[in-house]
């Protein structure tokens, strides 16, 4: 009796711990494509090069606030096109005017959200020099 109900416990935790296992491979994928966005929003000039944002998509985008407001359900790279194993993630880019030590720089945050998880933001910093 005594041993059954120990066994009893013992399962209950083993059961919510391999539950949970998979969580921080979900949280570790969810970084991975925030910091993927920001690295090649972050490679682009501030300015718009050419003065023109009709008709741009992802794969033409040439300045930093061509990405503001962009969602993205299901990740997909650059030329559109869907990432296997990434459908249920959804990016959102936003971009903001803020003052750091005195000068302007533009904020970007890519947030990366999946159901059933918490959403993960990451922000870079970039000033128009």
């Amino acid at each position: 009796m005594i041993i059954s109900i120990a066994l009893t416990g013992i399962l209950t935790i083993v059961n919510q711990s391999v539950r949970h296992s998979a969580d921080p491979l979900v949280q570790r994928q969810a970084i991975a494509i925030a910091e993927s966005y920001l690295s090649e929003i972050m490679l682009l000039p501030v300015n718009d090069p050419d003065g023109v944002n009709t008709g741009e998509t992802r794969s033409t985008f040439d300045n930093i606030g061509d990405y503001d407001g962009l969602v993205d359900v299901g990740v997909i790279d650059q030329n559109n096109n869907a990432i296997a194993g990434l459908e249920n993630y959804t990016v959102t880019v936003n971009i903001s005017n803020v003052v750091l030590s005195g000068e302007t720089m533009d904020e970007i945050t890519v947030t990366v959200n999946r159901p059933g998880t918490d959403s993960i933001s990451l922000s870079g910093y970039r000033a128009n020099y």
